[in-house]
């Protein structure tokens, strides 16, 4: 089976067009992988890859305002509309999918499984987000996301600040990976391929009492799992979450901070593989 993935699309709420990458056979029980705000579908890409030599259909996609899928066209970027996206999708699927979100991604799945109307999702897997979240590493994300409104003049120059922000990962020596999360404008500049706007949505409403109501809400299969140098979610946080949520699972990924796929992808994608074949396999 080839590894390279085929370009798919869904129709979102508000007749928005995201893009996504299927790997795997899209008769085989699918996965849904959501990166979180800033990020593109290619987050994924090793974790997807594994997912489909396992036999999953694994289905990465580019949220509204983020990648290849289109920008809301009122530049509103509320998590409900990424809650509803998401149920859209589902909707689209063969079959219900376990969703597997990270941060933003994550948000949005607690919403659209815990909230009515329910998605049609066999499990969930959240990737260091829970309701309750340190707002000190939030900062420093959106500090990050904000620091370079004119973009860079060079991919080297991208690199530099990607390096100094995830201080604890060893700078890559070739650049050319961060093409899929940057776009080069007109201007020969590279901006991260994301709309702007989503930095100023409205949060009215998205609160942390919200959010753990959608937590009681889950009645899939559900796993929590924590990157241990986390400055996001805390120890604390996510025992919070295990007390609400008494049926989910969880794991602590050493040596990974917030973006645990992208830091310890290899332990990140076992533990995934590993929930996954347990609660969700195809009817025998």
């Amino acid at each position: 089976m080839s590894e390279r993935p085929r370009s798919v699309g869904f129709v979102a709420s508000g007749r928005l067009r995201l893009v996504g990458d299927g790997y795997g056979e899209p008769t085989a029980p699918p996965v849904v992988l959501l990166a979180g705000g800033g990020q593109t579908r290619h987050a994924w890409g090793g974790t997807a890859a594994k997912l489909a030599r396992q036999g999953w259909y694994a289905v990465t996609i580019d949220q509204r305002g983020h990648g290849d899928s289109e920008w809301s066209p009122d530049g509103d970027y509320l998590l409900d509309h990424y809650a509803a996206d998401l149920r859209a999708v589902c909707a689209q699927l063969a079959a219900p999918p376990a969703i597997v979100g990270a941060s933003l991604g994550g948000m949005a799945g607690l919403l659209a499984l815990g909230e009515p109307p329910v998605a049609a999702a066999a499990a969930m897997v959240l990737v260091d987000i829970a309701p309750r979240i340190q707002m000190e590493g939030v900062g420093r994300i959106i500090d990050f996301m904000n620091a370079h409104p004119d973009g860079f003049a060079s991919l080297e120059e991208a690199g530099d600040a990607v390096a100094a922000y995830l201080h604890h990962r060893p700078r890559p020596k070739d650049t050319e990976g961060l093409k899929k999360n940057l776009r080069h404008g007109a201007d020969g500049r590279w901006r991260w391929h994301w709309d702007p706007r989503f930095m100023h949505r409205r949060r009215e409403g998205m609160t942390w009492e919200r959010l753990e109501r959608a937590a009681r809400g889950l009645t899939v299969p559900t796993l929590l799992v924590r990157g241990r140098m986390s400055d996001v979610l805390s120890e604390e946080g996510a025992r919070a979450f295990l007390a609400i949520v008494p049926h989910a699972r969880y794991a602590d990924v050493s040596g990974a901070g917030h973006m645990v796929a992208g830091d310890r992808n290899d332990r990140f994608t076992d533990v995934v593989v590993e929930f996954l074949a347990e609660v969700h396999r195809a009817p025998q």
